[in-house]
């Protein structure tokens, strides 16, 4: 048996998909990994995360499920913003719908997440303090060297951009690519569900309120033994935001920000949202990018997550996507011959793979805007607005999007092969 060729891999950003690749990687023998962060120490900004079947399944792989705890969410209720009447359109709406084989969706803190990765990662593959300024391709066979703002440099065979929807790995791959502001904003907190205990006209199940221009979000986000935290999220839909500004991800907002936005509502939400500390939301500005038809490129950069499809969250499993990436690299490595080529042909598998799953995902989603779009231009009352956007629920908890909310990607990585070897008989 020839052994194989050592391979270095560099790994450019510590969130879920960095981490999930950094464990699948660290697996393989012959493969070196070194993941560089940009935070001083482990951190995970935003409240809450879903995990859902899709994430299970990819979180097994990886030895990280039993670390992942939060509360069930079962029944998702879709409100009337203005009345809290319920207007669901099924028993159960989105990637919530409740499993019957011990996959129960849940929302939990992300920090949960980044703990339970984190706690997979062997020692000594993080460095943390490492922001990345530039890369660039230093010939065939002789990988890339990356630049890093403490002034340090490093050179890998392999580098995986993980750095999320502002990549710097992209932007240097593909220059004319450029992102927009949506106008999509949302300001997050979590709170004691202590605080909110006098409150008891309040529905405190899973759900959202819809107004005509946002929406208003509730989910415990701790399992029932603890019941410690609530997640409470404001989406706006029709921001101002100046294009150049960089400092759109998690930055402080007041609460006459956030109130300013929520005029429109339920009484009980606006009762709600007077338990709220001041100085304690934060404020998420969306940017997406159109779709990518490469997500990799010098035959030695490979993009994953939000690097690769920048969908600003449309979906609401952008972890589970990133980590199911970050798999698939492996096993397409671990597939792949000893070569001097090998780098080149698992990039390839991963691009066969991972490329059409989220273009299929961009026409999903230019399909529900025109059909959102028409809706709102036939319909101009309120009620007909609402009734259509919790619709597009409907849909997401109807089974029609099963090959995201419960993709299996073992059983993906498996039919790949099997394709793979019948093309060859």
């Amino acid at each position: 048996m020839v052994a194989r060729k050592q391979l270095s891999v560099a790994i450019i950003g510590g969130g879920p998909g960095g981490l999930g690749s950094a464990i699948a990687l660290s697996e393989l023998p012959y493969v070196s990994v070194t993941l560089y962060e940009q935070a001083p120490e482990p951190r995970e900004v935003g409240a809450g995360i879903s995990i859902g079947r899709n994430a299970w399944n990819v979180l097994h792989l990886l030895g990280a499920a039993e670390g992942v705890k939060g509360a069930k969410k079962g029944h998702s209720w879709q409100r009337n913003g203005r009345t809290g009447e319920p207007a669901n359109l099924d028993a159960a709406s989105g990637p919530g719908k409740p499993e019957e084989d011990g996959y129960a969706a849940i929302r939990a803190r992300r920090t949960r997440l980044q703990a339970a990765l984190l706690e997979q990662v062997p020692t000594g593959i993080i460095q943390f303090n490492k922001k990345l300024v530039s890369l660039h391709d230093i010939g065939e066979n002789k990988g890339v060297r990356l630049v890093f703002k403490d002034g340090t440099e490093a050179i890998a065979d392999l580098v995986i951009g993980a750095d999320g929807i502002r990549s710097i790995v992209r932007r240097t791959l593909f220059p004319d690519h450029k992102l927009h502001v949506t106008g999509n904003t949302a300001f997050r907190v979590l709170i004691p569900v202590s605080s909110i205990e006098h409150l008891t006209q309040f529905p405190t199940s899973t759900g959202w309120w819809h107004g005509l221009n946002g929406h208003f979000y509730f989910s415990h986000v701790d399992d029932e033994s603890e019941r410690e935290l609530c997640e409470i999220t404001v989406r706006s839909y029709n921001e101002t935001v100046d294009p150049e500004r960089t400092a759109t991800w998690a930055i402080p907002a007041t609460n006459e920000r956030v109130l300013a936005r929520t005029g429109e509502y339920d009484p009980r939400v606006k009762e709600l949202l007077q338990v709220i500390p001041e100085g304690s939301w934060r404020e998420f500005a969306m940017v997406a990018g159109p779709c990518l038809q490469d997500i990799k490129g010098w035959d030695k950069v490979a993009l994953i997550g939000d690097a690769s499809h920048p969908l600003s969250g449309a979906f609401g499993s952008g972890a589970a996507f990133a980590m199911e990436d970050g798999w698939i690299l492996a096993r397409a490595i671990e597939h792949t011959t000893t070569s001097d080529t090998t780098v080149k042909d698992a990039l390839d598998i991963f691009q066969e793979i991972r490329g059409p799953y989220y273009e299929r995902m961009y026409d999903f989603l230019d399909k529900r805007r025109d059909a959102l779009g028409k809706t709102r231009e036939e319909n101009a009352d309120f009620d007909s607005i609402i009734r259509a956007r919790i619709a597009v629920f409907g849909v997401l908890g109807g089974g029609a999007l099963d090959w995201i909310y419960k993709n299996d990607i073992k059983q993906t990585w498996h039919d790949y092969v099997a394709a793979e070897q019948g093309a060859k008989l």
